[in-house]
């Protein structure tokens, strides 16, 4: 079984999310990564939303090959501001390496994919790669999630097969206990 879990980075994620995951997950087994758009640089720091706390990623989702990605057991896109500033690509109308990161990753069924809170917000460009899937998102984003076509649930936590998501960010612990239970099966 795989044993990396990938977590998206950017600034404005919330602290207290990224770091309760890299402490449960590597409890549990888990090396975690933090991976994101490095622009060609050999790492970034990134400040969090509430407490301005930085946060060091130094893997780039870009330079993942598919037998890189094998070593995954899921891929986690965080609450916060994360997926907005993912979404950034420099030709207006394009669609950014994190979107045609996650529409690779929802291609494999082998690897959890996680979506909390507003991270939703990335789907849409790729909304194709969520067609006929389930899932729950934060109040706010609510119509992007239905606009684009994807089906959403009433719940705080929703599973549709590999792919969990949660409703808010405050769902952090509960969503982690699910990926690592369905990890487990």
């Amino acid at each position: 079984m795989a044993k990396k879990i990938g977590i998206l980075i950017e600034n404005r994620f919330i602290e207290k999310e990224i770091f309760y995951y890299q402490s449960y997950f590597e409890n549990a087994g888990f090396e975690v990564v933090l991976l994101t758009r490095l622009w060609g640089q050999k790492e970034l720091t990134f400040k969090g939303l509430e407490f301005q706390a930085e946060i060091t990623a130094s893997h780039s989702f870009e330079d993942l090959s598919d037998d890189d990605l094998k070593d995954y057991a899921a891929i986690i896109a965080p609450a916060g501001y994360v997926s907005d500033f993912l979404l950034y690509e420099e030709k207006p109308g394009d669609v950014s390496p994190a979107c045609r990161f996650i529409e690779r990753v929802m291609k494999d069924r082998t690897i959890i994919k996680g979506f909390i809170c507003h991270s939703l917000w990335i789907a849409g460009p790729v909304k194709d790669s969520f067609a006929g899937r389930k899932v729950t998102c934060h109040n706010n984003i609510l119509s992007h999630v239905t606009n684009a076509g994807i089906d959403y649930v009433d719940s705080d936590v929703n599973v549709d097969d590999d792919l969990i998501t949660a409703r808010t960010g405050g769902h952090h612990a509960p969503f982690a206990e699910c990926i690592v239970k369905n990890l487990r099966k």
